[in-house]
């Protein structure tokens, strides 16, 4: 049973690792790395101040796999181009495995007569869960940031910090699903649905409570908000092709029930003729 969920989790993720490895390639890459040159060129006029933008996005709430673009020389530019492309596509990849083999094999299989909703919905109440956990809840605290970027916590203070808010948002979800079953029979969906959704508010607190993260960068205001714009959209896009890709792959197995269902009545009547 368990290993039906985690194989049918991990396919979840190889086609929604891809979908997210190609919008890395071909959408991230080539911004963050204008991004990248833009920063250093008003690093150089301001007197050649730079910061690493790999730390900033990564340990502060940033993409995965979205800004792994090198420092280069111009004589290896394109070759380094593409092999980061390349690079990033397939850790693209490994993180849709990752996520769909953990939350959507044995998540799933654990939580499943938990998780509200019925058929499909289960995928996308999971996939949401999935999202605020991941990075929803974190960037309460740390929220994405463009390269370059020079933050005031230094990496050894932000990633227990990211790592608590995801534990957080993890109990806050779990929190909402059993108030959303406790809740549903006897004051309706909607009564039960909003006391979920407020249960989320309760991150606010934890959020409150953290330290301050000053952040400075270089960059113009409308490319910075693209960049973290761009973060935010590629992992809900993650976690919504995690969610269709699992609906979708449940089905079989599904409509399979249903078809040996239907078709017992005839097979009884065909042993008693």
């Amino acid at each position: 049973m368990l290993a039906r969920h985690v194989t049918r989790g991990v396919k979840t993720g190889l086609v929604a690792g891809l979908a997210f490895g190609l919008l890395v390639a071909l959408v991230a890459n080539p911004l963050v790395a204008f991004a990248d040159e833009l920063g250093h060129e008003g690093g150089h006029a301001t007197g050649g101040q730079h910061a690493d933008h790999a730390e900033g996005a990564h340990a502060g709430g940033g993409d995965t796999g979205a800004d792994g673009a090198d420092h280069e020389s111009p004589h290896d530019g394109a070759v380094s181009a593409a092999v980061t492309s390349a690079v990033s596509a397939v850790s693209g990849v490994l993180w849709g495995v990752l996520l769909g083999g953990v939350v959507f094999g044995v998540a799933f299989a654990l939580l499943e007569p938990a998780i509200p909703g019925t058929g499909a919905a289960k995928s996308y109440v999971l996939a949401a869960a999935g999202f605020v956990t991941v990075s929803g809840a974190p960037w309460l605290v740390l929220p994405p940031q463009p390269p370059g970027a020079e933050q005031a916590l230094p990496t050894a203070t932000r990633l227990p910090l990211y790592a608590g808010m995801m534990v957080a948002g993890a109990l806050a979800c779990l929190l909402a699903g059993a108030l959303y079953r406790e809740l549903r029979e006897r004051r309706g969906r909607v009564a039960a649905a909003a006391a979920a959704s407020l249960s989320l508010g309760l991150l606010a607190a934890p959020a409150a409570l953290a330290p301050a993260n000053g952040v400075t960068h270089s960059l113009p205001a409308a490319l910075s908000s693209g960049l973290v714009g761009l973060v935010v959209f590629g992992q809900a896009f993650l976690w919504l092709v995690l969610a269709a890709a699992h609906a979708r792959l449940r089905r079989p197995s599904t409509d399979e029930r249903v078809s040996e269902v239907a078709t017992e009545p005839s097979r009884t009547r065909a042993a008693a003729d």
